[in-house]
């Protein structure tokens, strides 16, 4: 029986604990050989791939993250004349290894590394059998989402428990495929996971679009809800005491602290007449009960004007006179403008019975049960999303936290182009949408509500949502200021790691965290059907192209803000 080939292609000179450094063997050409695994060609070196370094007891698995070339010395094949001692220069290949895990003794893979080797360890070429070996603990759940960029024949799977569950975030620059990879990812969970309740905020209508007279889906109708935002009517009187003064209160007004003490009173005093009529035994400032927004600006009005002298009878100037003028002025402002009439003058969404249809709709329980509601925000105008992202997310999170059953009804919050409402910039402008997520990251877990985060500027996201993603999908970045601070979130032995972002393709990302055992390189599958996020092809379009445009119409749609 003829032995099996050596494994064996190079072996550690250097042990920096998060870092190992080895040289490899070469050919009699000077070449890195090729190693065959049973039927398996396996090109030794490839950035990404995955090596077994034994020695005794211990027995790990890395993955090459770096190839360089050091000088070396090698004794002449022929002596040099005068000079026994001669000696000549040549490239000696170094491979960078980090550490992913160890092998134990029943060969299960296991994360982490509790003992390392020491110099001298041999480095062993993996073949794909011994790979699909290490991802065999979560082949079980079924959720296959690609296929492995070292072995393409390899389907990779993740633990959906882990990656929704526990907070995720997608980082990739423009045209990186994030959208691309979403719409995979939520058919798949939706195809495995019948019963899952999905809410996503797409800022661009790029999972439901009208081209020409059809209206189109980047899922099956069967499983999708599309709602446009201003429809959705998520109404003043379901936000907070804190974010009703963050929408009305100036807080630099030199007033300010008299505006908050007369609306806390006054907002108090509406919302316990509605809760008496509602029998209800406790009434706070933050009960979602509806209250008439009108008659709490008429009552803030009479604080603001003159009062009856005791005196002489006739009005004169009160200690609150005037106090309140920038505060009507603020509401006044926000009242007549149309793009806040979904929040502050809602049509279906004006008495208290109509919370419960509102939450039915938002979580895919109305008259068409659907596993996924995609919340259109693209008509609403920019300055008005954060208001409304901060409202959903909130939404999210207070209907499982008083929700008897949430074990039972897990519920996922996908946020599109995150950096522009979750921002890492305290800015005041985006405070509630900020408290919103970051409460959902916190503490969102414990009550069953995940957060899958989106962006192109990982840098511009919040540390704090960032912070708390026990899984990074990372496409491709270039962008250095990005990388660096996507280095700084993910665990530093797997910091190097982040250095083969530049080079992945479309739909490619690297892996990391806990949804898979070991930090991976996957190629996406292609959703089917595809979101509408393709580049435009300018130089297919500027050929065959439109000769004229209705302008009119074009007109007609900005002046109603209406894009669909």
């Amino acid at each position: 029986m003829p032995e099996a080939p050596s494994t064996v292609i190079g072996h550690v000179v250097d042990v920096q604990g998060d870092v190992l450094m080895a040289t490899l063997v070469e050919d009699e050409q000077g070449q890195v050989p090729t190693v065959t695994i049973g039927d398996e060609d396996v090109l030794v070196g490839q950035l990404g791939s995955y090596v077994a370094i034994k020695q005794g007891q211990v027995h790990l698995i890395a993955i090459v993250t770096r190839m360089a070339e050091q000088e070396a010395l090698a004794t002449p094949t022929i002596e040099t004349p005068g000079d026994d001692a001669a000696r000549l220069p040549y490239a000696k290949r170094i491979a960078r290894l980090t550490p992913v895990g160890s092998i134990l003794g029943d060969g299960q893979f296991e994360r982490g590394v509790a003992r390392y080797p020491t110099t001298g360890a041999q480095v062993h070429a993996i073949g794909s059998r011994d790979v699909a070996r290490m991802f065999d603990r979560f082949q079980s759940k079924g959720l296959a989402v690609g296929t492995l960029a070292s072995h393409p024949s390899l389907k990779v799977c993740l633990d959906p428990t882990n990656l929704f569950g526990r907070h995720a975030a997608i980082l990739g620059q423009s045209g990186s495929g994030k959208s691309w990879t979403v719409a995979s990812l939520v058919q798949k969970a939706v195809a495995l996971m019948p019963k899952a309740h999905i809410i996503i905020l797409d800022l661009h209508g790029e999972y439901c679009w009208v081209r020409g007279d059809k209206k189109h889906f980047a899922f099956d109708e069967a499983v999708v809800r599309h709602v446009d935002a201003r429809a959705l009517e998520i109404p003043y009187w379901l936000m907070t005491y804190s974010e009703l003064c963050d929408l009305l209160i100036d807080q630099t007004d030199f007033s300010a602290h008299n505006q908050t003490a007369v609306f806390r009173e006054v907002l108090g005093t509406l919302r316990n007449a509605e809760g008496k009529k509602l029998a209800l035994q406790r009434t706070t400032l933050d009960t979602p009960i509806y209250f008439d927004l009108l008659a709490l600006r008429k009552a803030v009005e009479e604080r603001n004007g003159l009062v009856i002298s005791e005196s002489t009878g006739k009005p004169i100037k009160g200690p609150l006179t005037g106090s309140f003028d920038n505060f009507l002025m603020r509401l006044d402002s926000k009242l007549n403008d149309v793009r806040y009439d979904f929040l502050l003058k809602p049509k279906g969404r004006n008495t208290s019975a109509s919370l419960s249809s509102l939450l039915r709709d938002f979580v895919g329980l109305g008259s068409k049960k659907v596993a996924v509601t995609v919340i259109d925000l693209s008509p609403v105008p920019f300055d008005v999303r954060p208001t409304v992202a901060a409202q959903i997310g909130r939404l999210a999170f207070e209907f499982n936290y008083w929700n008897p059953e949430y074990r039972d009804f897990p519920i996922l919050m996908v946020c599109e182009e995150a950096h522009m409402y979750i921002p890492r910039a305290a800015e005041s402008q985006f405070a509630g949408s900020r408290k919103s997520m970051e409460r959902i990251a916190k503490e969102g877990r414990k009550y069953g509500v995940g957060l899958t985060v989106v962006s192109q500027r990982p840098h511009e996201v919040s540390e704090t949502v960032l912070a708390q993603c026990g899984t990074f999908i990372c496409l491709r970045v270039t962008n250095p200021d990005d990388q660096t601070y996507v280095r700084s979130l993910v665990p530093e032995s797997e910091g190097d790691l982040i250095s083969v972002l530049a080079g992945l393709g479309r739909g490619e990302a690297l892996v990391l965290g806990e949804a898979v055992p070991l930090p991976t390189r996957v190629q996406f599958d292609r959703p089917n059907p595809t979101p509408n996020s393709d580049d435009v092809d300018f130089y297919a379009k500027w050929r065959t192209g439109p000769d004229d445009l209705d302008i009119d119409e074009i007109v007609r749609r900005w002046r109603s803000q209406e894009r669909t």
